[in-house]
């Protein structure tokens, strides 16, 4: 199932008289907590969805949900502005010496797995690609899909911004396949976008366009490439059974942090996210439920 947009007043009426981690009293004397959760614009529609079936279930607690990239979030929890920070990648080690330079102890919740689908213009005639090759687009060594067996056009690059922990994931995953030792670089002519929504718009638009994009996010009208690992290897569609068999060699873990262990309402909303209920809703927005996954 794919991924469904929440309308604008969803996030505004979440926002809305919000504090990180705190208590208000209202007119009527009673007391609301808040939660502040912040990053990760591959996690926040996600997080939403969450937040709206939480309240829903528990008046009392009023949860704030905003993106901005996992660079955001985390940063917001090195600060101590933020409950729980979203991140499609994992903390790294320069940040949790920032946090604990602070006083903070990054906490970290694995809370879905998503898999990152190649996309084009229905119109491309390319239909597979194999990790080297979108390795050779992005870094600008293939620059004419007719290189790919496609049409004699030029290949427009899409990408996230830099902030955004799945441009991280890409390039150390997929451009630099992996290699903590490679220094590949995107091409300089790569389009950098702000958001997933940026880059679906392009390539719907652009014929000539590639780009990637959490497969929640993807919808029907666009192409996706199946991937192969090697050269001579299975090419493979992104879906849950191909991520849970790891078939599929773009696949990550989505990722929450606190300050430490969680405790009160915190705790209590982790505690349910990783429930059966909440992981419904994963599956239902595209993503793969953990509880579904053995690693």
């Amino acid at each position: 199932m794919k991924f469904k947009s929440f309308p604008a007043i969803i996030l505004l009426l979440l926002l809305s008289a919000c504090g990180a981690g705190g208590v208000q009293t209202n007119s009527t004397a009673e007391t609301t907590s808040y939660i502040e959760n912040k990053g990760s614009d591959t996690i926040v529609n996600l997080a939403l969805a969450w937040a709206e079936a939480y309240q829903e279930e528990h008046p009392d607690v009023r949860i704030s949900v905003t993106g901005g990239g996992s660079g955001t979030g985390i940063a917001a929890l090195i600060n101590g502005t933020v409950d729980i920070a979203n991140a499609s990648r994992q903390i790294k080690t320069e940040e949790i010496e920032q946090a604990r330079a602070n006083g903070i102890e990054p906490h970290e919740f694995i809370i879905a797995r998503d898999a990152i689908a190649i996309i084009v213009h229905p119109d491309n005639p390319v239909s597979r690609l194999t990790l080297q090759q979108i390795s050779d687009i992005y870094s600008g060594k293939i620059t004419n899909w007719a290189e790919v067996g496609g049409e004699d056009r030029p290949i427009v690059c899409l990408s996230r911004e830099t902030n955004s922990g799945t441009h991280v994931y890409f390039l150390e995953t997929v451009l630099r396949l992996g290699d903590s030792k490679a220094k590949t670089l995107f091409s300089m002519e790569t389009l950098l976008l702000p958001s997933s929504e940026g880059i679906i718009n392009e390539v719907r638009q652009n014929p000539n366009a590639i780009g990637y994009d959490g497969l929640g996010y993807v919808p029907d009208d666009l192409k996706i490439i199946a991937v192969a690992e090697t050269d001579g290897g299975e090419y493979v569609l992104p879906m849950i059974s191909t991520v849970n068999d790891k078939s599929y060699p773009i696949a990550r873990d989505l990722y929450m942090y606190t300050a430490g262990e969680p405790t009160g309402i915190v705790k209590t909303y982790l505690d349910w996210i990783l429930s059966t209920e909440a992981q419904k809703i994963v599956a239902e927005l595209g993503f793969v439920p953990i509880l579904l996954y053995n690693p």
